[in-house]
């Protein structure tokens, strides 16, 4: 599994404000500072940083610039990292006649980019400086290959069974210009210069051997802008992630990667990435009272807790009726439909972006989740979950599936490696 360095996020606490900003500064001051004197003073207020802070104040601003996550590793970075607060998702078309012998030359270089840019450093190759002064940000760069990469590549016959195409659903409006392609990139960090120049040298990287297909851009909540680590909340204000399977639990691996001697062997200790991007119709969704939202759900919307009763992590007692003789639960919230257990435990680990891009033709909000879920096999996880909402969740009004993908994340590279060496060069 990948590993990230001081990957313990503090909540913020007061401090004076400070400008300095270096990354040299940062990453030697940082552990020293100690978490209690790092965060901005909340009395002192956004406009308190510009205009008081010394320019030459050496103190650091925050410990977020100095995480970093390690690129080699059992899996790939991306997957189980905490969530960041900036994510772009990209699919790449391999160029007309680019094959196996060019896919393998732009594996080693993205690899040996995202490798520099997740230690902090610049790239090899005309650095843009974007990221000058910051440190990894918890930066992950994660690699995969889609149904159509195998037939560009002459590696059809090692194309995994996992990676057919996803059964079509009855809610789906899917634009094929947005769904789909040859190559995936998830980039995620908690600053947007250092996502947004990890995303540049990428595309820069592969010059004349893939185009770009799409490009989706996403955020979460800031690291320490809450008082202490909790669930992230989506664009509708639900708690999203509730029920994730975790790495404690001790089917984890084999829900959510593929084992060491499963098949075919190049996707060992990787995983399968669909990716949907899904608008919610937000003006329809706030009309709604909140005890009406709460029953789509089935979740409290203050702590997600079950309408059951208990906290976020209590088990939802499906089998609990009030006095009218209802399901406390209602038999079509997306809480229970979606539950393991009514799944035949199947499960996959979530972890999502939300999205906003403006306001859409029709005038309302053009906002949702780029949703992205992760499994050791989608036929067993994303497949049948999503077969018994699209027959009857009630989240489903509110909800447009309007792009989808799916993707064989091969596991990480070991030192020397490049993401997808054992595929190409098997």
């Amino acid at each position: 599994m990948s590993e990230t360095k001081n990957s313990e996020r503090a909540p913020a606490a007061s401090a004076e404000p400070v400008v300095d900003l270096s990354r040299r500064k940062l990453l030697t001051t940082v552990g020293a500072v100690g978490a209690a004197g790092l965060a901005l003073g909340a009395a002192a207020g956004a406009g308190g940083y510009a205009a008081v802070a010394a320019p030459d104040d050496t103190s650091p601003l925050a410990s977020v610039g100095s995480t970093e996550v390690m690129f080699h590793g059992k899996h790939q970075a991306g997957i189980t990292t905490p969530l960041q607060s900036t994510g772009h998702l990209v699919a790449f078309d391999l160029a007309p006649g680019a094959g196996r012998k060019e896919a393998a030359a732009l594996m080693r270089r993205w690899s040996a980019t995202a490798k520099a840019l997740m230690a902090g450093e610049p790239t090899s190759d005309g650095d843009t400086g974007v990221a000058l002064d910051a440190g990894p940000s918890s930066l992950t760069v994660t690699f995969g290959f889609g149904h159509s990469f195998f037939d560009r590549t002459g590696l059809a016959d090692r194309r995994p069974a996992q990676l057919d195409p996803l059964p079509d659903f009855s809610s789906d409006q899917l634009d094929p210009q947005r769904s789909n392609g040859d190559l995936w990139v998830q980039i995620g960090a908690d600053d947007a210069l250092v996502a947004f120049h990890a995303l540049r040298a990428l595309q820069r990287d592969a010059g004349s051997a893939a185009r770009p297909r799409w490009q989706m851009n996403g955020f979460n909540r800031t690291p320490g802008a809450t008082e202490k680590p909790m669930t992230a909340r989506n664009l509708m204000g639900q708690l999203d992630g509730t029920n994730n399977p975790k790495t404690s639990d001790a089917d984890f691996e084999q829900r959510v990667f593929v084992p060491d001697t499963g098949q075919p062997a190049w996707m060992a200790g990787g995983s399968y990435a669909v990716v949907r991007r899904i608008r919610m119709l937000l003006d329809t969704w706030e009309k709604l009272p909140l005890t009406e939202q709460e029953q789509v759900i089935g979740r409290k919307k203050s702590n997600g807790a079950p309408l059951s009763g208990g906290t976020e992590t209590t088990k939802m007692r499906l089998d609990a009726f009030g006095p009218d003789g209802k399901p406390v639960i209602p038999a079509n919230a997306h809480a229970r439909i979606a539950a393991p257990e009514q799944n035949g435990g199947a499960a996959m680990l979530r972890r999502a972006f939300s999205f906003h891009d403006g306001i859409a033709a029709d005038g309302t909000p053009d906002a949702g989740l780029l949703f992205v879920c992760w499994q050791a096999d989608p036929l067993q996880g994303f497949v049948p979950v999503q077969r018994k909402l699209d027959r009857g969740d009630a989240l489903s009004p509110f909800l447009r599936h309007e792009s989808s993908g799916l993707f064989a994340v091969p596991g990480g590279p070991r030192a020397g490696e490049y993401v997808g060496q054992r595929l190409l060069e098997s």
